[in-house]
């Protein structure tokens, strides 16, 4: 007879968290099992799990650190939980989602269901078009800042229920294991990469950002995806204004303004002109600037518009270069490097190619010559001579088939571009 538990957690919880933790797939964690290995006793090992849940007797295990390299030369600290950590992390953040996702703000876009950063930037976008000034508001090292105390208190703002509250403590508490075995304790920040992380800094933001904004703000609009956030102003003096009171709410709360890249930006377009320092600034991957359009009549004019950031083109282009090496790999048919590199070029089609899609031209043009490249190696009897004979067979190839290489639909005219 199994004794009664004292906190009441659904096995249907624990298998549907299981399922979700499959379905996103990720590494293994401090303990090295991947997600096959611990399915080989799935039965046991979700029993087990959720027994300990629900007696209280569960401990998170230390996260394990992979320190991923940052295009500025610093690095990206990422925390990687167990399987069986992401199954229980999992199971908490249902729970929670729950009862704050009906409660969050409009303007609110990461990590909510049916939202995604393309309706982020599209809402940012309608309104540089109406109101004239930008104040990008970068905060310094959120998620390893983020003040434990203050994280509890706006947790317990949404629930009482002790076996939350009492899992979210331990995870915010687990140690860091670094590349040497050597254990960091930690007294601030929640690990990105943890599966309860996003939703614990959608909660703080809420309550430290979206409703005093709200509160105090109501005709300045905002788009918030998790820590980049993107407010809205009329004037440059309101702009300011409205910076100084967030750098302060930001200090009360115990986070931090990025003086460097926290700016205020101009919008500028055919209408708005000026010698202003700053007219563009990035979000979520894509530049918001000055750009050429065309207005129903046909007619040029300058609208302040996005497009892939120079930062995501210049990265896409060095693992196309880096890692691809496609002249080199002369021992594949023209068949195989396709599907070896068109689901990368697809999902950053469909990423990057949902505003402007243009902009992505010059990224995959260099592709075409790698492609060139790769020709003359393997068919070096054939193309004996260097010019427009190896080009004109490949434009053949994308003439017949131009859904073969997935970025011959950007480019239009395939092999032609050169």
């Amino acid at each position: 007879m199994e004794v009664a538990k004292p906190f009441q957690i659904p096995k249907k919880l624990v298998w549907e968290a299981y399922l979700r933790v499959k379905s996103s797939d990720g590494g293994p964690g401090v303990d090295g099992q991947a997600i096959e290995d611990f399915e080989v006793d799935l039965k046991d090992n979700l029993y087990r799990l959720w027994n300990r849940m629900s007696s209280g007797s569960y401990f998170p295990p230390p996260v394990k650190l992979v320190a991923i390299p940052k295009g500025d030369g610093g690095e990206r600290r990422l925390g990687v939980p167990t399987v069986a950590d992401r199954v229980a992390q999992n199971v908490v953040k249902t729970v929670l989602d729950e009862v704050v996702e009906p409660q969050f703000h409009p303007d609110s876009y990461g990590y909510r269901p049916g939202r995604s950063a393309h309706d982020a930037m599209a809402r940012a976008r309608t309104r540089c078009w109406q109101f004239d000034w930008v104040l990008d508001l970068d905060i310094r090292a959120f998620l390893d800042s983020l003040d434990h105390h203050l994280v509890m208190r706006a947790v317990r703002r949404y629930t009482s229920s002790r076996w939350v509250l009492l899992y979210v403590e331990r995870w915010l508490k687990a140690p860091l294991q670094l590349e040497d075995g050597s254990l960091e304790e930690r007294d601030s920040g929640t690990p990105q990469g943890g599966v309860i992380s996003p939703v614990l800094a959608n909660i703080f933001l809420h309550l430290a950002f979206d409703t005093w904004m709200a509160e105090r703000h109501p005709d300045v609009p905002f788009e918030r995806y998790a820590d980049d956030v993107v407010i809205h102003c009329r004037t440059e003096a309101q702009a300011m204004q409205v910076r100084r009171a967030i750098v302060q709410r930001l200090a009360h709360c115990r986070l931090e303004a990025h003086p460097a890249k926290t700016k205020i930006v101009y919008c500028r377009d055919s209408n708005r002109r000026g010698p202003y320092p700053r007219v563009s600034f990035d979000f979520l991957g894509y530049t918001f600037r000055q750009r050429r359009a065309h207005n129903r009549g046909g007619q040029l004019f300058l609208s302040f518009s996005l497009g892939v950031s120079d930062k995501a083109a210049k990265a896409m282009r060095q693992e196309m270069r880096r890692c691809w090496r496609v002249a080199r790999r002369t021992d594949k048919s023209l068949i195989d490097l396709a599907n070896m590199f068109n689901p990368s070029m697809r999902s950053w089609i469909a990423y990057y190619g949902a505003f402007h899609r243009s902009a992505l031209v010059p990224v995959f043009r260099p592709l075409n010559y790698a492609l060139v490249r790769w020709a003359q190696r393997k068919y070096r009897k054939r193309f004996r001579r260097c010019g427009r004979q190896p080009w004109r067979w490949l434009a053949g190839i994308a003439r017949r088939d131009p859904t073969l290489f997935a970025h011959w639909a950007i480019l239009r005219t395939g092999m032609a571009e050169r």
